[in-house]
């Protein structure tokens, strides 16, 4: 008999288990994300005699990974489905001079909106989505129905629309833009400490419901659920995570430079000993809505099914009843919707529209979903490790710039941490076949 024997935990059936990592049910995978990021962390945090571990420093890092992480999520449907994407910087740009456009000139000049006016940024954002969803729509058109290779139609796309943006704006960097639509950026738009800490409660809660929702849902298909403990063990582990991130973006105060000015244009003096903090940035909290979205269409929606169906055997899918075609323009128009609010978040961070934004991203959204563990071959991908694979490219960037390394060998670096992690991965996935 062997030592890994079924056992039963409150008279339910429990998955045969061997040892404690397995009982948990945790990918090994994204365990191995975590451990990397951890050590990216903790090596940086020396060679920058301990700068990078600071509030300040993780919530820079937060409000820089956003915009990314956003994109990389729709790269992951693209990739399952045995596509790619290389236009997403290009797009982006196109719907950041869109909607920069929108706010200073074509509102105020032929509508007669003054910026400032309350409904200029939510225009804005209409049409940049909008903009996305129709350029991503068109190029999936040509992908799925012409059967032009994906690789040209958005290599092709990257030139196009990154020069359609410079005649948008006549190569101009165009700002300011409109203040609410700057507060989705992230220093200038945070939760504060107190609505930060109800945030994460509510998210711990949800987190936690999510977690015995799943269990209830197996035990009523009379499927083998893991051990009480282990459940209360992983929602801990969740748990712990979230307030803490909570806690240190909490920890940031912000400097009393810009109190005394937010209190002077207000019209106000700013009380003796007043102090401040972030909390958590309204980007972020645009970044958690996605990502909860993708999940919920990836995991629990036909559409979600389908494309990871198609992406693992497009013909038999095809032969199954699934229009393969119309599925590949809804891929990338939803792919071309994330752009846009990528582009809401970084020109509201930069606080502007320029020429070079987006630059070089489709690379870094490539690379942030292969990290996160989607597989080129297609049919296999999450939307949580590409948020990671984006958190731990951003990671690397960040520590490298602020050890002073030179910006040609920063891509050097992720270039090979990019191969590395396809050549990680192809050894996994034999090694997981193998089993």
């Amino acid at each position: 008999m062997s030592d890994a024997t079924s056992s039963k935990t409150d008279g339910l059936p429990t998955q045969e288990k061997r040892n404690f990592i397995q009982t948990l049910e945790v990918d090994t995978r994204l365990l191995g994300m975590i451990g990397a990021f951890i050590v990216v962390c903790l090596v940086f945090n020396v060679l920058t005699d301990g700068r990078f571990l600071t509030a300040r420093n993780i919530f820079n890092l937060s409000i820089q990974t956003v915009s990314v992480a956003i994109m990389a999520t729709g790269m992951v449907f693209i990739i399952v489905t045995r596509h790619i994407d290389l236009a997403v910087g290009a797009l982006l740009a196109t719907c950041s001079a869109a909607m920069a456009m929108t706010q200073t000139a074509i509102l105020p000049e032929v509508f007669g909106l003054e910026l400032g006016h309350p409904l200029i940024p939510w225009i804005a954002m209409l049409v940049g989505v909008a903009v996305g969803t129709a350029i991503g729509a068109f190029q999936g058109y040509l992908v799925g129905y012409l059967m032009i290779p994906a690789f040209i139609v958005t290599l092709g796309g990257l030139l196009i629309w990154r020069n359609v943006a410079w005649y948008m704006t006549s190569g101009q960097t165009i700002g300011p833009l409109d203040p609410t639509f700057m507060t989705l950026g992230g220093i200038n738009g945070t939760l504060g400490a107190t609505m930060s800490w109800i945030v994460g409660l509510l998210a711990v809660a949800a987190a936690c419901w999510g977690l015995w929702s799943a269990r209830r849902n197996k035990i009523s298909h009379n499927a083998p659920v893991k051990p009480v403990w282990a459940e209360y063990t992983v929602m801990g582990v969740v748990s712990v995570a979230i307030l803490g991130f909570v806690a240190i973006l909490n920890s940031y105060q912000i400097p009393a430079a810009r109190l005394r000015r937010q209190f002077a244009a207000a019209g106000e003096e700013m009380p003796e000993g007043f102090t401040a903090v972030y909390g958590i940035p309204f980007s972020v909290l645009l970044l958690i809505a996605v990502a909860v979205a993708m999940t919920i269409i990836a995991k629990k929606t036909r559409f979600g099914r389908y494309i990871f169906a198609t992406g693992g055997n497009p013909d038999a899918a095809e032969l199954s009843g699934v229009n393969t075609r119309m599925l590949t323009v809804k891929v990338f128009a939803l792919m071309g919707a994330l752009c846009a609010i990528s582009a809401i978040v970084a020109s509201a961070r930069l606080t502007n529209h320029s020429n070079d934004i987006g630059t070089l991203d489709e690379l870094r959204v490539i690379a942030a979903a292969v990290i996160g563990g989607t597989a080129l071959a297609g049919g296999i991908g999450t939307i949580y490790g590409a948020i990671l694979g984006a958190l731990i490219m951003q990671s690397l960037q960040s520590g490298m710039a602020m050890v002073g390394v030179d910006a040609p060998l920063q891509n050097m670096v992720v270039g090979t941490v990019l191969v590395a992690a396809v050549l990680i991965d192809i050894i996994y996935r034999k090694r997981i076949g193998a089993k």
